[in-house]
């Protein structure tokens, strides 16, 4: 049973989501001022703040197994005030624009990045930019598809911080992310977890 201080955390957050998500509609021109209200309330009582997502590939393990399902809370805005470095993402694909990668969060703007190659010169992550990185150190970078390979992304590009990965309907648990990061997210796995709905999705 979830507290009630939890609920009343989650609330907030869920609150604050869909504010930001009628603001962007309207700013956009999808919605009117006249529907922004109802927009808001719509996406307080009926939305959510998670997804499930289908990961497949070996670069993220072992954190992660290869193929499960993963539930991943919604970003408001990528910036690093709400993702943060440790965090594992799912992100835009570089190369594929309609596929996403799943990657951990290595640095982000104002961080200077130095190569173990003496030939290449240090560069300073600037607005917007960040660097991700495959868990599975045994990979090169063409394997790994990280940004050894493809260089910094834009934060922008991050669509969530996945919070919880299922294996199998008996293995199964929460994504070690950053400590900034798993206290922002305890209110939303408490409510928004269902193991029964991620293993009905697990594909065979």
């Amino acid at each position: 049973m979830v507290a009630f201080s939890t609920w009343l955390r989650y609330a907030v957050i869920k609150f604050e989501y869909s504010v930001y998500i009628s603001w962007k509609n309207y700013h956009m021109g999808q919605i009117n001022a006249k529907q922004f209200n109802d927009s808001v309330w719509k996406g307080f009582f009926q939305g959510k703040l998670t997804f499930l997502h289908w990961h497949r590939g070996r670069e993220m393990e072992p954190t992660l197994p290869e193929g499960g399902n993963l539930l991943v809370r919604k970003m408001i805005y990528p910036v690093p005030t709400q993702v943060f470095i440790g965090d594992v993402v799912v992100m835009k694909d570089p190369e594929k624009p309609n596929d996403c990668l799943v990657r951990r969060l290595a640095a982000v703007e104002g961080y200077e990045m130095a190569s173990k190659n003496e030939k290449d010169e240090p560069f300073i992550l600037e607005k917007d930019q960040c660097w991700v990185l495959s868990d599975d150190e045994s990979l090169k970078p063409k394997e790994a598809r990280d940004s050894r390979l493809f260089g910094p992304v834009p934060m922008s590009d991050i669509l969530g911080r996945v919070i919880y990965a299922m294996r199998s309907a008996v293995d199964h648990g929460p994504v070690q992310n950053s400590h900034l990061a798993m206290d922002k997210d305890t209110s939303v796995l408490s409510v928004e977890l269902d193991v029964d709905e991620m293993a009905k999705n697990l594909k065979t």
